[in-house]
């Protein structure tokens, strides 16, 4: 088998900076005499041909990212990657590197600042600096060059840097710009680019404040306007002074968070859309640069929060309704963008940052603007919304709950939330699918507090459902109303004769299109989640509006996933074993529906069949006596014949063994009769069994006899042998009928399912004929039962695994054994699930 830890990619860096795969092999390290070192050998997997020859250089940089690559320039504008399939060879070879290299394998990155040679270490620590050439037009190639050749080197980037903000030299460098595109020096132009382009890559914070100045940042955007790569000079500055407009839609009065502002953008833009994209390496060299960036919007959010008379100002314009639509567009926007930075903030910043907007006003501006017709300016809103509710969610619980007290229902932020979440426009419903899980959120009890004096669970959910439900649930009733039938119109006459109508109270979807079919699939969703994390206030809202039969309408629907919705919902119901809701659903005969998409899904083996026999499966595995018996007595004529599984006969099984204990109640108590009997004797009579012991002769008394005091003989006669014998012939006669059923499941395999709709009103008897069980063993007729009048000593042999029962001058006795408790259990459990026909068979007294 072919070692797919060394089973690699080569992938080449092209002119357009993307990477281009060169093929598939398998790595190797190995010394190669042509090229005096130690190399990287891939051999392609198809042909064994040679991939990729590279010796191991100490002085390259290697580079591990994500576990799974390494890179290196192997010469300027030539990258290399390796992708290995696992990171156990990705390692491997790594290790090999580290080791030509002298380097510590836990590193990511081959070169630092002790990559250079001792030679050239000792030259750069006895040298003062870097001695830059003078910043003239003619020298510009030479600049270029030493820059150039300074950036692999840590040290010879350093002592750049250091002369670079030392001498003013950037400055120097811009006055030359300004005379080159004066003269329309192209060449002069190039190398300008790549000099500011490899300042860039220093990575220098002290550099990056002269560079965006307000003095030098447009030069600087000029420089790199003209790249060597590109036939034609960009014209990034036209579009910043020209296209590029600043609105301020609050007048800002500090000149120094303007220019800040101005600053940002414009920073922003060189990484974005100025700067080339960078190789593997150089996107390390400009870490600085991003930090800059995130430190600035740091920077104006702090601005602007301290701002006071700035923020009144936005939320009272915001707020107002004389302001016209394209000016709250415009704030609305601002103030999400606003939002958007605050991202940016540390923990505890943030905090500040939204308790400063609380304490402004935020929700009542939000509130005023979700009311609002303008469709861009609700989404921005309903943005800004998702921050808040993000962030702190019991803030905005406790908002609503206050409003509440003094505004009417439908103007509520959250109803407002849910108005816009059912209008959604969208045909793939985005926004509907965003606000849904904001208020999945918000009723969400996991990130609700509690203290001493109130719990916010209880105060908010109790609000929720009182003030909120019924606007989430108006599509739902909306779209599933109907006349409701008459009260004979579920079942017919002849019911409970054996004859199901399934054509009763059938509802249908009042509008079935696509997009309304995903709302209600995202409100049931919604109600699903209600059910798992809430208690009794959504328990009384289902039973008091009768929600789970208008869920079950859409059972019919013709879009499977709304189907589906709605028996999952169904499902998560029955889940909670709760005999609240199983007295709701068998009163309402909320099955119907059910069983009716079944019997129609017909022979299709697909999700909708599988998910309605696995409930069925659940209510037959957890017992769920009350639903049992509804299932079976409504429904059984309708499902007995779906064979291909064994859940519905395993329902009608347990059924019989309900009605069994309920008409045999002391069957249920054979347990606790067999262990007062078997098991408790008076300490009196084990004395007077072992005085009896040792007054008796070995020679008297046969193999296998147990002595036991004649007092005892009517008690064991009577209340033992009776039960024990009866008990015992149960377990054999379900023994062997288990076998029989075992060997009718292995030959039949699995059938298509077949279906009735309609079912003649003849009934088919479970029990067997009372001739066919009086013959069998153990029945009140039969010779040799242990409880026949003809043999009142008699036992049978399968009583023998419990117990060793003699006789001796008409005693009976009984010897227990450690194991019986284990048995004891077992036959209870198998008795449990006795069929009622087997009972049937073993009544006798």
């Amino acid at each position: 088998m072919t070692d797919t830890r060394r089973r690699v990619k080569v992938y080449t860096l092209n002119e357009d900076r993307q990477w281009d795969d060169r093929g598939t092999g398998h790595v190797s390290s190995c010394y190669v005499e042509r090229l005096k070192g130690m190399s990287l050998l891939v051999r392609a997997e198809s042909d064994g041909s040679l991939l990729l020859e590279s010796k191991i250089n100490p002085n390259t940089a290697y580079q591990k990212q994500q576990d799974t690559l390494i890179v290196w320039s192997e010469a300027e504008n030539y990258d290399l990657a390796l992708s290995f399939q696992e990171k156990a060879g990705c390692d491997e070879i790594w290790e090999k590197i580290c080791q030509v290299q002298g380097k510590d394998p836990s590193v990511d990155i081959t070169q630092d600042l002790v990559d250079e040679s001792e030679e050239e270490r000792f030259d750069d620590m006895s040298s003062p600096g870097l001695e830059l050439p003078s910043c003239e037009l003619s020298r510009l190639e030479e600049i270029a060059e030493l820059v150039a050749s300074s950036l692999p080197s840590p040290l010879r980037r350093e002592k750049l840097a250091l002369a670079l903000e030392n001498e003013g030299y950037i400055k120097k460098l811009l006055e030359i710009f300004h005379v080159c595109e004066d003269l329309e020096n192209i060449e002069g132009l190039h190398h300008l680019y790549e000099i500011i382009k490899g300042i860039f890559l220093l990575n220098r914070t002290a550099l990056f404040e002269v560079m965006f100045s307000e003095e030098c940042i447009m030069d600087v955007i000029g420089c790199l306007e003209y790249d060597p790569s590109l036939s034609q000079s960009r014209k990034h500055r036209e579009f910043l002074t020209k296209t590029a407009k600043f609105k301020e839609v609050i007048p800002i009065s500090d000149p120094e968070l303007k220019q800040k502002i101005h600053q940002t953008y414009r920073v922003q833009y060189i990484q974005d859309m100025v700067l080339p994209t960078p190789s593997v390496f150089e996107e390390n060299m400009l870490s600085t640069l991003h930090s800059f960036i995130f430190f600035n919007k740091v920077e104006i959010v702090g601005m602007l929060q301290e701002d006071e008379k700035f923020l009144t100002d936005l939320f009272a314009q915001l707020t107002d309704e004389a302001t016209d639509e394209e000016k709250r567009q415009e704030l609305v926007n601002f103030l999400k963008e606003f939002c958007a930075f605050s991202q940016t903030l540390q923990p505890q910043n943030r905090d500040a940052f939204f308790k400063t907007l609380s304490n402004m006003g935020i929700l009542p501006a939000l509130e005023v603007i979700l009311g609002m017709d303008d469709a861009q300016v609700r989404s921005a809103a309903t943005d800004i919304f998702s921050y808040l509710v993000e962030y702190n969610p019991s803030m905005v619980r406790e908002f609503v709950m206050q409003e509440a007290q003094q505004n009417d229902d439908d103007i509520l932020l959250i109803n407002l939330i849910i108005e816009h979440m059912i209008c959604d426009t969208d045909p793939e419903l985005g926004g509907a699918v965003l606000l849904m899980g904001l208020l999945r959120t918000l009723v969400d009890p996991e990130n609700m507090l509690a203290t001493a004096n109130k719990t916010e669970k209880t105060e908010f959910l109790g609000f929720f459902y009182k003030h909120c439900m019924h606007v989430l649930t108006a599509p739902l009733l909306a779209n599933t109303t109907e006349d409701k039938p008459s009260k004979d119109s579920i079942f017919g006459t002849n019911f409970y004769q054996g004859t199901i109508c399934l054509t009763g109270l059938l509802l249908f979807p009042v509008t079935d299109d696509f997009q309304t079919a995903q709302l209600l699939a995202l409100i049931l969703e919604l109600l699903t989640f209600c059910v798992e994390h809430h208690t009794y206030h959504i328990k009384n809202y289902i039973i008091n509006k009768d929600i789970l039969r208008r869920v079950l309408v859409l059972m019919a629907s013709k879009h499977a996933f709304l189907a589906l919705c709605a028996l999952r919902f169904k499902r998560k119901i029955i889940g909670l074993k709760d005999e609240f809701y199983n007295r709701y659903i068998m009163k309402s005969f909320l099955f119907e529906p059910v069983v009716k998409a079944f019997l129609n899904n017909g022979s299709r083996y697909n999700l909708m069949n599988s998910a309605i026999i696995e409930m069925f499966e659940f209510i037959r595995v957890e017992d769920i006596k009350s639903l049992t018996a509804h299932v079976i007595e409504n429904y059984w004529k309708a499902l007995e014949d779906v064979d291909y599984v064994q859940t519905f006969k395993g329902l009608k099984l347990r059924f019989e063994q309900q009605r069994e204990r309920q008409d045999n109640p002391k069957l249920d108590s054979m347990r606790s009769i067999l262990r007062n009997h078997r098991y408790r004797r008076d300490a009196r009579t084990l004395e007077d069994e072992e005085e009896m012991w040792f007054n008796t002769d070995e020679d008297d008394m046969e193999d296998g006899e147990a002595v036991v005091p004649p007092s005892d003989k009517p008690k064991n006669d009577e209340d033992i042998m009776d039960p024990i014998s009866k008990f015992m012939e149960r377990k054999k006669l379900k023994e062997s009928e288990e076998k029989e059923v075992l060997l009718k499941t292995n030959l039949s395999g699995r059938q298509s399912p077949s279906f009735k709709l309609s079912f003649s009103s003849g009934t088919k008897s479970n029990l067997p004929s009372q001739s066919s069980a009086s013959n069998l063993p153990g029945s009140p007729g039969s010779p040799g039962s242990p409880g026949s009048p003809g043999s009142p000593g008699s036992v049978s042999k399968s009583t023998s695994q419990m117990a060793a029962i003699t006789t001796k001058g008409g005693l009976v006795g009984l010897v227990d054994y450690p194991d019986d408790d284990e048995e004891d259990d077992e036959d209870e459990d198998k008795e449990e699930t006795l069929p009622l026909s087997k009972k049937a068979k073993l009544e006798s007294s």
